[in-house]
């Protein structure tokens, strides 16, 4: 066995399996510049001593790393923590009761507030969405309304359960009201939404972790890769054919880095193919300036797109440089101005804070050229740190002191949505997210995004369709089973039939 010994390292050793992921998760939160494992006792031999070596940035304020012991008897969930400043080593014990036929949730509940009390009072912070690790805090206020809640009632319960901060949560109860109006004429039993996958993009941003190709690279094969996107269309066709399809959303990627006629070429397909004669939306995101032209939105507008975006995540030139983004802060509003002129009147467009060297200031002035284009809606994304991304291995090199996300940067792209009289739709969490934030889609009245709330409500099935994509069935009782698709283009496209018999086992009886 081996000891551990990284002095970046906030270890957990658990008594028994089955928190780790909830265990992992809070302690990540209040320790992101950490690496944060847990451990099984038996699997491991004792902790070797911290030294006190702080991550890198203000969230350990001095203190040395923990060491944190989490024991669950019949009785109890208990907690012991060491540390304290490097030669002062404190010990505290917390204690939260169970019993041995208290439901799991009700078990999580109680470790995680015991937890959190214990890491809180060590740091000195209180994290805004307290508990809650989940990628959906949304959910649990719409199944409260749903069952006739007042917004006080449901308040209290996240305040007393989560530890939810009251801006939070009125945030999380005022979105689902939102969603749940928005979600009303919908056919979330007898209905479905498409997506379309297109896995090519001009270039690979630094922060991006989807499946996307560099399109240069594979011109060659994008004819074969939509005669296999033909097929699974399709499938799709005739398995719902007596299913109202609500929505469609065409991401990646990057969409628009197809020619104008084979854009033309996939739109008519699903135009000649799918019954849109209920059709509530009808989404393609432009995303990047550098792979948009007149003729482009012209094919997208006359073939029944309604709404798209056109998405900069900053308007600071040297940080569109640094991620890779390869278009200037100029493409942008051309950009945005060629898809006004080509008649879209529900356009989108998409930042992220917290990108390495932004600051409130680099925030504030994104927000004032957003606001002279005037979108319809805007989506606030939190920079969250994926495995599989560039990122990660430039943070790894160079420390993640550089990504800055505050309350501030948040306050100041949520009054600049207020002025440009846009209202919260529709939120999501990530892992890892820069500043424990969240993601928070603003949108003017009519101008929602609804295909956003639900993949994030998951109220309706989505069938999805491409490379990398992930098909979801939503049983009427709440039940979720997915199916994915092969990510490798090459894979995806000999593998064609492969991937639809997988839809047919997912959705047979649909």
């Amino acid at each position: 066995m081996t000891k551990i010994t990284d002095d970046n390292l906030v270890a957990i050793m658990v008594n028994q399996a089955g928190f780790e992921y909830d265990i992992h998760s809070l302690v990540k939160a209040f320790y992101p510049a950490c690496n944060v494992k847990v451990f099984i006792k038996e699997e491991q031999e004792p902790l070797a001593q911290n030294h006190g070596n702080a991550c890198e940035g203000k969230e350990s304020s001095g203190l040395s790393l923990p060491e944190l012991m989490i024991d669950f008897t019949k009785e109890a969930v208990l907690i012991s923590l060491k540390g304290g400043k490097p030669g002062t080593a404190s010990f505290a014990e917390k204690k939260a009761e169970i019993s041995p036929d208290m439901p799991r949730p009700e078990v999580k509940n109680r470790l995680k507030q015991v937890l959190y009390k214990t890491l809180s009072e060590y740091t000195g912070r209180k994290l805004p969405w307290g508990t809650l690790t989940g990628i959906r805090p949304t959910k649990i206020p719409m199944s409260m309304l749903e069952e006739g809640k007042s917004s006080k009632e449901i308040m209290k319960y996240m305040e007393d359960v989560y530890y939810i901060s009251k801006e939070k949560g009125e945030l999380a109860i005022q979105i689902a009201q939102r969603e749940k109006e928005i979600l009303a004429p919908l056919h979330c039993e007898n209905g479905y939404s498409l997506y379309i996958g297109i896995p090519f993009c001009p270039t690979t941003c630094l922060y991006c972790s989807f499946t996307s190709f560099p399109v240069f690279s594979w011109k060659e094969k994008i004819g074969e890769y939509l005669d296999a996107l033909d097929k699974e269309i399709e499938f799709v066709a005739h398995s719902f054919e007596n299913k109202v399809l609500d929505t469609i959303y065409i991401g990646g990627g990057t969409p628009t880095t197809l020619e104008a006629e084979e854009l033309k070429r996939l739109i008519l397909k699903i135009r000649n193919t799918l019954d849109l004669s209920n059709l509530k939306e009808f989404t393609v995101e432009a995303g990047r300036a550098d792979s948009i032209t007149p003729e482009k939105l012209a094919v997208l507008k006359q073939y029944g797109v309604t709404r798209i975006s056109v998405n900069p995540q900053t308007m600071k030139q040297e940080t569109l440089d640094f991620i890779g983004r390869k278009h200037t802060v100029l493409q942008v509003k051309e950009a945005f101005a060629m898809a006004r002129k080509a008649g879209f009147e529900n356009i989108n467009m998409d930042l992220i804070l917290g990108l390495p060297g932004e600051r409130e200031r680099d925030v504030f002035h994104t927000m004032e050229e957003i606001q002279k284009l005037n979108p319809d809606s805007l989506t606030v994304h939190s920079l969250a740190v994926k495995r599989a991304s560039k990122l990660n291995l430039w943070i790894e090199e160079n420390g993640i002191s550089s990504l800055n996300n505050t309350d501030e940067m948040m306050q100041i792209t949520a009054r600049g949505a207020m002025q440009m009289g846009m209202a919260p739709y529709y939120l999501y969490r990530q892992k890892n997210m820069s500043g424990n934030f969240e993601n928070v889609g603003y949108a003017r009245e009519g101008k929602y995004g609804i295909y956003n709330i639900l993949i994030m409500e998951e109220k309706q099935t989505i069938v999805a369709c491409g490379a990398g994509s992930i098909s979801k069935r939503v049983y009427p009782e709440g039940r979720i089973e997915r199916s994915e698709n092969v990510k490798d283009v090459s894979q995806y496209i000999e593998r064609i039939g492969e991937m639809i018999e997988r839809k047919k086992h997912l959705l047979d009886d649909c």
